[in-house]
């Protein structure tokens, strides 16, 4: 049995010096059909950007929190917490692009993955986590199995990875115990 990879919380300098390892780790999953905000082709410069442009911003403004399961001196799988919210919704964050590289799936990475993320969301005093995920894709059932509740379908919400056809998506919630509701 391979042993569990080890799941780091990566710093804006340690993301910024293996940018081009996160790059892979996006365009794999794209090519490998993941259905994270990208249409094919989709080449290593665009991975790249999204990293560079979209998440290390984000992180140096302290709203996104990078999550990284490394194997072997690889990073095998990432998910990120936006806690970017509104002043009404300081008890909330988001669920984003949780990925793991082709090579690395069906180990649980996907799932230590999320737990960690959850205790990351916990330690900042979020209390509610929202994501949203393509339905019937693969990782669904991860999350229900996690105990996210699904709040509804969205039908025709975004392009398929391939460009070919609209793919509804699902949105569900959870809870975290041992957080308080506000007043």
């Amino acid at each position: 049995m391979t042993p569990m990879p080890a799941i780091t919380c990566m710093s804006a300098e340690a993301l910024s010096a293996r940018l081009g390892e996160f790059a892979d780790l996006l365009q794999a999953c794209v090519h490998g059909g993941a259905s994270v905000n990208f249409v094919l082709p989709f080449p290593g410069s665009e991975a790249e950007a999204f990293w560079r442009e979209r998440v290390l911003p984000a992180m140096g403004a302290g709203t996104r929190t990078v999550l990284a399961a490394e194997s072997d001196g690889r990073i095998a799988g990432s998910v990120q917490l936006s806690t970017e919210t509104p002043p009404n919704q300081p008890h909330r964050a988001d669920v984003t692009k949780l990925l793991v590289h082709p090579a690395f799936r069906r180990r649980g990475i996907g799932r230590a993955l999320m737990l960690a993320l959850e205790q990351e969301a916990h330690l900042r005093g979020r209390s509610l986590i929202t994501l949203d995920t393509t339905t019937g894709g693969a990782a669904e059932p991860l999350y229900a199995a996690l105990g996210y509740i699904t709040v509804g379908v969205i039908p025709d919400f975004s392009v398929a990875t391939t460009g070919d056809r609209l793919e509804a998506t699902t949105v569900m919630y959870k809870q975290l115990s041992g957080q308080g509701r506000a007043a």
